[in-house]
């Protein structure tokens, strides 16, 4: 069992920065991904950004460029560097890991970015 807590979301203005980081405890087995995806109102849950054990990133093509994707080894822990931020990317962003072959989900976190 895996259980992922989420931290940094919050209200910010349009073309501002926010940080979100997302620790995991638990069973964690190697390789795995870690990665933050989002659920905007009315919308399905959709990746944001993905970084595997050996530290490649992927992601989505609405955040290339602004959104950075990082891993702490150490401390089993990820974050999501979102800068230059706009209404859209209004959402809760949920963490997740994929380990062992099972999907695990943090609760989420709440980013608003107002206009």
């Amino acid at each position: 069992q895996v259980q992922l807590v989420e931290s940094g979301g919050g209200l910010v203005q349009a073309g501002g920065s926010l940080r979100l980081s997302c620790a995991a405890s638990g069973i964690i087995f190697n390789p795995n991904t870690m990665g933050w995806y989002r659920r905007a109102p009315g919308n399905q849950r959709a990746l944001v950004a993905v970084i595997s054990s050996g530290g490649s990133p992927n992601y989505a093509d609405s955040v290339k460029g602004r959104f950075t994707i990082s891993r702490e080894y150490a401390k089993n822990t990820v974050y999501l560097q979102m800068n230059s931020l706009k209404p859209e990317d209004t959402a809760v962003y949920l963490c997740n890991i994929f380990s062992g072959g099972l999907n695990y989900w943090g609760k989420g976190t709440l980013v608003t970015v107002s206009s």
